[in-house]
Parts: C-alpha cells; sequence; structure tokens
C-alpha cells in the first residue's frame, strides 16, 4: 500500500491548531504522538485498534497514550491517500461530543476549499 499524505488542517487566519497542540505537549508525549502519526502515514486506512479507532460521521483518532494519559488525535481521510489531522486532546473518559463536531465542520471546509484550509506537516513534524 502506498504512504498515505499527511495534512494538517489550517484556519483561514493560517493558525495551525494540530501544532499548536503539540507544541504544548511534554517532549516525550509529543514524541509518541509523533510516532503514531507515521503509523498513520504508513498504514493509512489499515490502521486498527489499539493505534487508531472509528468515532463517527467519518472522524477517526489516533489513540496514544503515555504515563496513564491518554492523548487523541482526530483525523478524517481525504481521497483514498490522505489523511486530514484536525486536532488532538487529552482525553478524559470519552472523547467529547464538541470535539467530534469540530473536526467534521473542519472537514466540511477542506472538501469546500482544500487550498485553504489544508496544508502539509512541516517535514521535522513526521
Amino acid at each position: 500500500m502506498p504512504p498515505t499524505e499527511l495534512l494538517v488542517f489550517r484556519e483561514a487566519n493560517g493558525r495551525i491548531p494540530m501544532q499548536d497542540w503539540l507544541d504544548l505537549l511534554p517532549s516525550k508525549a509529543r514524541a509518541k504522538c509523533l510516532a503514531y502519526m507515521r503509523l498513520l502515514a504508513a498504514s493509512g486506512h489499515e490502521l486498527r485498534r489499539p493505534v487508531a479507532d472509528f468515532l463517527r460521521d467519518g472522524i477517526y483518532e489516533l489513540r496514544p497514550s503515555y504515563r496513564g494519559v491518554g492523548y487523541r488525535i482526530l483525523f478524517f481521510f481525504d481521497r483514498q491517500d490522505a489523511v486530514v489531522l484536525s486536532h488532538g486532546i487529552v482525553k478524559t473518559q470519552k472523547v467529547p461530543d464538541i470535539d467530534i463536531q469540530r473536526a467534521i465542520r473542519r472537514r466540511n471546509l477542506v472538501r469546500a476549499e482544500p487550498a485553504r484550509y489544508a496544508c502539509s506537516l512541516a517535514p521535522k513534524e513526521v
């Protein structure tokens, strides 16, 4: 299977929520999240639990954890060979509905204007 292109959601003002979130993580948790992102790039649609899982309405999650803390990276597929990382959260009980709704809104923006709302990750990030 060819590698999956990793893209990130970019807001209209140029801000990249995924990058902002990664920058706030402790270095070892960040490294674990980046490792899971590399797995997603390598396996795409074939990636399954415990690494990734389907949430609902076309939204999926990467499921890294570090020292008992569950991190979640919400994403959606855009074409057969591309995935867009919406944003990350620190998980409590379950992924909050508000975060799934945020990812759905972002997916709709990307589908309407992909050049404006999606961009490649910086090479150092993956």
